[in-house]
């Protein structure tokens, strides 16, 4: 850590295993919370147990009724999208720490005016948030009946599919809002969809800047790069990177190599 800038609820690990929490830090010195490897890793959410030291690091700050904004970066199949599910909806139903969870991400382009599309609002970003509709149904694919389990989670977690631009001059209390695939949103995007949260909210914002699907935008210029640089210092906010835990032999040459 020494000759190192670090920030509030930064974690830090060692090779003997160690792993700390930045608790405070001032022109003097730095406190770390340490974290016993175990009881990270016997963590569970909704049924969800972390398969790595990232992803426990990861479900603590998700868990974590003081922060208010995690940051989950990483490749495709870490984790980010399933831990930020499961953590959110433990804090529903199990805690009954939030009321609801706001579902979004970045649609392209000709997706944008969703008001030309028949059916419902959550119709309409059905194909845009596939990815929560997966990771819901992977919670609950060992269950007796898995199809009544994922509606009942749906209907008990509240769980609200919303299109950015339906957001626009909304506030959500006491909810958590998803906000998947940040990495293709504009800096102006974030700040619209993190200006929502309300009273006794929590934004998770997940991505990977190795996967930017819109010409406009660069790992730098993105707002997933943007938001992680101004809330480093937020005394209520934390990011974790999750190592890569590839879907298969494919997917992992396929993020290396294309």
């Amino acid at each position: 850590v020494l000759g190192c800038e670090v920030f509030p609820n930064q974690y830090i690990l060692d090779e003997q295993g160690f792993v700390g929490r930045v608790a405070a830090v001032n022109s003097h010195a730095v406190t770390l919370l340490d974290l016993p490897h175990d009881q990270l890793m016997h963590q569970g959410a909704w049924g969800l147990k972390p398969i790595n030291i990232h992803q426990a690091i990861a479900l603590h700050l998700l868990l974590d009724p003081d922060v208010h904004i995690v940051n989950l970066t990483g490749a495709a199949g870490s984790g980010k999208t399933i831990l930020a599910l499961a953590a959110s909806i433990e804090m529903v139903i199990g805690q009954k720490r939030y009321n609801k969870i706001i579902a979004t991400r970045s649609t392209p382009p000709l997706a944008e005016e969703h008001g030309f599309l028949p059916g419902t609002e959550e119709e309409k970003m059905d194909p845009w948030l596939g990815a929560i509709t997966d990771n819901i149904e992977a919670l609950h694919l060992n269950d007796e009946n898995p199809q009544s389990s994922i509606q009942y989670v749906k209907e008990r977690a509240n769980i609200q599919f919303k299109a950015l631009n339906y957001i626009r001059g909304r506030s959500f209390q006491k909810a958590i809002i998803l906000i998947d695939e940040c990495q293709n949103l504009t800096p102006h995007q974030m700040k619209a969809i993190i200006t929502r949260a309300g009273e006794g909210s929590k934004v998770v914002c997940l991505g990977n800047l190795a996967q930017i699907d819109t010409p406009y935008l660069s790992a730098t210029s993105s707002g997933l790069a943007y938001m992680a640089e101004r809330f480093k210092g937020f005394a209520h906010g934390g990011s974790v990177h999750l190592n890569g835990v590839p879907r298969s032999v494919l997917a992992e040459f396929a993020e290396s190599n294309l």
